[in-house]
C-alpha cells in the first residue's frame, strides 16, 4: 500500500512505528508526551470517510494510545482532537495532559509557546514510546525515521 505522510506532520514528529491501520508520531513539541495517529490511506481527510472495520481499527488503536498515556505517564486528563485545519491529512492527536502544563486548563492550541524537545530529548522519548508501544499487539517500531 502507498502511504505519504504530509510535510507538516514529517517535520514535525518522530516516527515510531504502525499499528495495522496507523502510522503512529510523536510530537517534537516539548508538551505531553503528545502522540499522533494518521491512518496510511491517501487522500484521507475524515474518519467517517473510512470504510466501518477501518473506523472500528482507528478507534481501538486510539484507545491503546490513550490508555498507554494514561498509565504509563499518568496523565490527568488525555485529549484527542482531529482537527485538521492547517494539516487536511486525517490525523488524531493524543495529548497527555497535566495541571502543571503550560495551557492546562485551557486547549493546546494557542496557548503553548512552539517549544521542541532537544533532538536527544526527542531520541531518547521517541526509544521509550517504541518499547512500551511494542507491547501492544500489532504494533511494530520504525527506528529511522
Amino acid at each position: 500500500m502507498h502511504f505519504t505522510l504530509h510535510p507538516r506532520l514529517e517535520s514535525d514528529t518522530t516516527v515510531l512505528g504502525d499499528f495495522p491501520l496507523s502510522r503512529v508520531l510523536l510530537s517534537k513539541e516539548a508538551l505531553g508526551p503528545w502522540i499522533i495517529l494518521v491512518p496510511r490511506v491517501d487522500e484521507l481527510r475524515e474518519i467517517h470517510h473510512l470504510p466501518e472495520q477501518d473506523q472500528f481499527q482507528l478507534m481501538r488503536e486510539s484507545s491503546a494510545i490513550a490508555a498507554l498515556l494514561e498509565n504509563d505517564y499518568q496523565a490527568e486528563k488525555i485529549n484527542v482532537g482531529a482537527l485538521g485545519n492547517l494539516v487536511p491529512q486525517l490525523h488524531l492527536h493524543h495529548i497527555a495532559r497535566f495541571s502543571n502544563d503550560i495551557a492546562w486548563p485551557g486547549p493546546i492550541w494557542g496557548n503553548t509557546d512552539g517549544t521542541q524537545r532537544s533532538d536527544e530529548l526527542q531520541a531518547a522519548l521517541a526509544e521509550e514510546l517504541r518499547v512500551e508501544l511494542s507491547q501492544i499487539e500489532g504494533f511494530s517500531a520504525i527506528i529511522n525515521n
